[in-house]
């Protein structure tokens, strides 16, 4: 048996709090982590679009359901998440993504837009948004890691060379249990590859978005 891949139309859906005209300062394209969707992620940046910024969020294209099939066959209501990707064809999901969120961004941008990108990552998505970040297709202002980090097989050069003059945020939660001393030190060593230095926010919490810190990264954008 041989395996084959194929190319077709595929529909992906995203939320959007408002359309980005070019009077519009602000625009957040938030990734939301593992098992979580577009429609309930939205919600938790209600705090930075109503303080006028436009926010966009993109759906992994993989659904499942979060139960197993025996809670399922039970009758018992399943809740349904999305991830970005997986170790299987990986290389495929990466670059599939990467094709969907291009074209978000083309179709919610529009030329020539000078307002302040944004680009925020939670836990799994964190690794999709520097992916995204240092594709080098699209034109951003901020980066921002949450619960975090970037991934280890980038080109180090060529994403040194994109974030270089970018802002980069890594935030994260006191109390976040999937943020160990090992995963900080993989951290550390990445960013020393990439030789950046990002600016560091931290927040007595777990692995959540924090509204206190939204508002900070808010008051930092918006002049």
């Amino acid at each position: 048996m041989e395996q084959h891949n194929i190319e077709f139309p595929f529909l992906g859906r995203y939320i959007q709090s408002a359309e980005v005209t070019h009077s519009t300062r602000d625009v957040w394209f938030v990734l939301h982590g593992y098992g979580q969707l577009s429609t309930f992620f939205s919600k938790k940046f209600a705090v930075v679009a109503d303080r006028g910024a436009v926010i966009v969020v993109p759906e992994g294209l993989h659904r499942f359901y979060l139960e197993d099939v025996e809670h399922r066959a039970s009758g018992l209501p399943s809740r349904v998440g999305a991830s970005w990707m997986t170790r299987e064809e990986r290389l495929t999901d990466i670059a599939n993504y990467l094709n969907y969120l291009h074209a978000i961004y083309r179709q919610v941008v529009p030329a020539g837009f000078l307002g302040c990108v944004t680009i925020l990552g939670f836990s799994q998505g964190a690794a999709t948004a520097a992916r995204w970040a240092v594709s080098n297709e699209i034109r951003f202002n901020r980066l921002i890691l949450w619960a975090g980090i970037f991934p280890d097989d980038l080109d180090f050069d060529a994403a040194h060379g994109v974030l270089a003059n970018k802002q980069t945020v890594m935030v994260r939660g006191t109390a976040d249990p999937f943020i160990t001393p090992e995963r900080l030190a993989q951290s550390q060593k990445i960013l020393d590859q990439l030789k950046i230095q990002p600016t560091e926010l931290l927040f007595e919490g777990g692995h959540e978005i924090n509204s206190a810190v939204l508002q900070k990264l808010m008051a930092n954008t918006i002049q």
